[in-house]
């Protein structure tokens, strides 16, 4: 239950300092010493709000402008919502509903149809009406040297280490070719970059700084972590960011990778349909692991829906819960022909019942709407309309956000 006594505004620049205290506390942080937060130098003000009970800050949180990629290659607006904490000793008082709330409201009355965000703990955000698994992330670690199997053919296109501000323009134009194409990805400002590679000592967790390595249709960019034994070096790439243009622009740049002398083994946060599985003759030695990414949650049904392409044509009536933002709630036909979808308000019978969360989690096409009716979070009234919807609601590549926010 929310307390009476929490009031909540945006902030202002003097606010800056408590607000980077009150969010550093809330996980179990410190600022800075002495300096500015990396995430601080995103923040819009205008979008950034912080709860209050009485004169004491409480919480914060933020929404960042973004264009995320959606199935069809739609560019959408989305609320990227971030810096979202509670301070300690203040929780379970109805601060964080206080800032959902806010940012919810907020977006529908700037045109946002969708929010996004990265969720700290896994039981939080689904309450707020936020889809879980909407993208996914495999931690995927493999040995170098491996061959790939004969069908892969590695081009003469030469491959190049530079500085970081030699890689930069050539990175940047790379990066928002490819966001474009890529679902799940987002755009970035200048200062994104700065942030999503960071390369102050705090930021390297004992890892040498990022190496970039330029390709003609993309990059690489790595860290390394050194190590040693008895039979010479053993040294990790820990890669933060591989971008292309081309396939065969993988190939190469993975190529690259595996043979870099001195080098034992590749770590990467990729997409969960990243090709190297199928590239290498021995896929069993390439380890991974699975984890939520991307949380997406629609502001607006009638909005957010239209805006992606869908796979098959289809005509149901979806009756929809939201507690939050009530404007969602009841029934809409959902009908798509030629992959574009019309949805209207209907007093008719409900073929497919489910919550805002549900939807958010298929909005992507990396969960299966029949997935979600197995585990209960989906009834079906009407026999044959959940495996239509699953279907339409496909994407021809797995969704992926390579960039925490």
């Amino acid at each position: 239950m929310a307390d009476s006594a929490l009031s909540i505004r945006t902030i202002g620049s003097a606010d800056l300092p408590e607000f980077q205290r009150v969010f550093a506390w809330s996980f179990l942080d410190e600022p800075p010493a002495g300096g500015e937060h990396r995430w601080m130098k995103v923040l819009e003000l205008d979008r950034t709000h912080a709860v209050f009970d009485g004169d004491e800050m409480v919480g914060t949180g933020g929404v960042l402008s973004r264009e995320l990629t959606v199935p069809g290659g739609v560019l959408a607006p989305a609320g990227a919502v971030t810096v979202v904490g509670v301070k300690p000793g203040h929780r379970r008082r109805g601060v964080a509903s206080l800032l959902m709330k806010t940012q919810l409201h907020g977006m529908h009355e700037t045109g946002d149809p969708i929010a996004i965000l990265w969720a700290s703990e896994g039981s939080i955000y689904r309450r707020f009406g936020y889809g879980e698994h909407a993208s996914s992330l495999s931690m995927m670690t493999m040995p170098t040297r491996m061959p790939f199997h004969p069908g892969v053919s590695v081009s003469d296109a030469r491959i190049r280490q530079v500085t970081r501000e030699e890689a930069m323009p050539f990175m940047r134009e790379v990066h928002d070719r490819v966001r474009r194409t890529r679902t799940g990805w987002l755009s970035r400002v200048e200062k994104t970059w700065d942030v999503h590679l960071g390369d102050a000592e705090s930021n390297r967790d004992g890892l040498s700084a990022y190496r970039y390595c330029l390709h003609p249709q993309g990059y690489v960019v790595f860290r390394v972590k050194h190590e040693s034994n008895n039979s010479g070096p053993q040294n990790e790439l820990h890669v933060r960011e591989l971008v292309c243009e081309t396939e065969q622009a993988y190939v190469d740049l993975y190529r690259f990778l595996l043979d870099l002398d001195l080098a034992s083994g590749i770590s990467f946060y990729t997409a969960t349909d990243d090709p190297i599985l199928h590239m290498v003759d021995n896929p069993r030695k390439v380890r991974r692991e699975l984890s939520d990414a991307l949380w997406l949650r629609i502001v607006d049904v009638d909005r957010a829906l239209p805006l992606r392409r869908y796979q098959s044509d289809v005509d149901s009536v979806l009756e929809v819960e939201d507690s939050l933002c009530p404007w969602n709630s009841g029934r809409w036909r959902f009908t798509v022909k030629r992959g574009e979808a019309v949805v209207t308000r209907t007093e008719d019978a409900a073929d497919v019942s489910l919550d805002v969360a549900a939807l958010g989690s298929v909005y992507l096409g990396g969960v299966r709407l029949s997935v979600l009716r197995r585990a209960h979070r989906v009834v079906e009234h009407t026999p044959g309309h959940v495996d239509a919807l699953t279907m339409a609601f496909l994407g021809t590549d797995e969704p992926h956000c390579p960039e925490v926010f």
